[in-house]
């Protein structure tokens, strides 16, 4: 194949996206599917996304779009997995063939997509986003953890390639047996997530005047987010500052708990669009004490919203967050010094400082960068496939 029939093809590229998770499901997943989506479509290839199907789909036909069953998440209220489609797909490939297939998710559907793709000779990247070895260890099955990680990684190595958004965690799979691991790194919309979203009058809703501090949590109330370290953090900053309040942007599981533990706290549910730009930039510090992340989506976007921000030294912290400078990166699983950080950082009056340093650190981080290197990814992929 000569240079020119490459640049053609990546110029025309068909390729399919699985998923088991895609707006309005709020999880990064289901936001970094859809920006790839977006991305590619915007470059002028030719993008169908496969999923389970949802309360909100149209019943009119779509070309892009391929539908199948879904199940509830046992033990994980509000979100599903999609059903095996292997036969489906087999003869939907096989009628318009797509030169790549990313799969996102490694449920039913992704190892039926995945499994398809091999068969057909399609090549397939694989996306690891999410830490179930991690997660049934917090949802009290620690000794299922060793399975599910064998079982990710039988997953993925069966894939050309698989993408992870951070060098930390690129390394980490190689020397864990994970073949064809490559980064893909993470963007964010500094137009959607953007100081100049602050809101007095939602800060009047909380009860807080411009000099109080407004702590954000944004994410799932669920066990795996680490959320009593969230609280206790709070606690220490308001001893210092007791006008101090803490709100929290999400929902799940330990909503109700929360609210009984932390009566004074503020619940705001699940935001979106320019809402939720509103309730980033009207907060001042961001807290994110979460230890089960494979990059953490939320911490560019408060970032990128002009928030101090606290959180665990990997990940997104580990890529882009600088100590003392955008707030503070806590060595990893150090329950007291993430308190000791919430308090002092909170305390000394330097958030706004911090705040508008954090933004400019994120400023070049482009969602139509990372969709342009994804797209070269997949055409490498196809390429490789093609010339063997």
């Amino acid at each position: 194949m000569t240079g020119r029939d490459a640049a053609r093809m990546d110029k025309h590229m068909r390729i399919e996206l699985v998923t088991e998770t895609y707006p309005p499901d709020v999880n990064g997943v289901a936001l970094t599917v859809q920006s790839l989506e977006q991305g590619l479509r915007g470059l002028g290839h030719r993008v169908a996304l496969v999923r389970p199907e949802q309360a909100e789909d149209s019943v009119l036909p779509n070309p892009e779009l391929v539908l199948v069953g879904g199940a509830p998440l046992p033990r994980y209220p509000g979100l599903r997995f999609g059903l095996p489609a292997g036969r489906r797909l087999q003869a939907r490939w096989r009628t318009e063939r797509p030169d790549a297939v990313y799969i996102a998710t490694e449920g039913p559907l992704g190892w039926s997509a995945l499994n398809t793709a091999r068969r057909l000779g399609i090549p397939a990247a694989t996306g690891f986003h999410t830490r179930f070895d991690d997660y049934v260890g917090r949802y009290g099955a620690g000794f299922l953890s060793p399975w599910v990680f064998a079982w990710l990684r039988r997953f993925h190595n069966r894939g050309d390639a698989t993408l992870v958004p951070t060098i930390e965690l690129q390394e980490q799979l190689r020397g864990q047996g994970f073949t064809r691991v490559q980064r893909l790194g993470r963007a964010v919309d500094t137009r959607m997530f953007h100081p100049g979203w602050r809101d007095a009058a939602l800060r009047a809703r909380w009860g807080v005047s411009e000099d109080d501090v407004v702590v954000l949590s944004v994410g799932r109330l669920a066990a795996e987010k680490n959320i009593e370290l969230t609280v206790r953090a709070f606690r220490a900053l308001q001893a210092e500052r007791p006008g101090t309040r803490l709100v929290f942007v999400g929902d799940g599981p330990q909503r109700e708990t929360l609210k009984s533990s932390v009566p004074d706290a503020i619940f705001c549910g699940v935001q979106r669009g320019e809402s939720l730009s509103r309730h980033y930039a009207s907060a001042d510090l961001f807290a994110f004490p979460s230890l089960s992340e494979t990059f953490g989506n939320v911490t560019l976007e408060a970032m990128a919203s002009g928030l101090a921000t606290v959180a665990f030294d990997y990940g997104a912290t580990r890529e882009h967050l600088v100590d003392c400078s955008h707030g503070a990166a806590v060595p990893t699983g150090d329950a007291d010094a993430f308190v000791r950080a919430v308090a002092q950082i909170g305390a000394l009056g330097s958030l706004f400082r911090m705040g508008v340093a954090a933004r400019a650190a994120v400023q070049h981080l482009h969602p139509d960068e990372v969709a342009r290197e994804f797209a070269d990814l997949l055409a490498q992929l196809a390429h490789r496939r093609l010339a063997a």
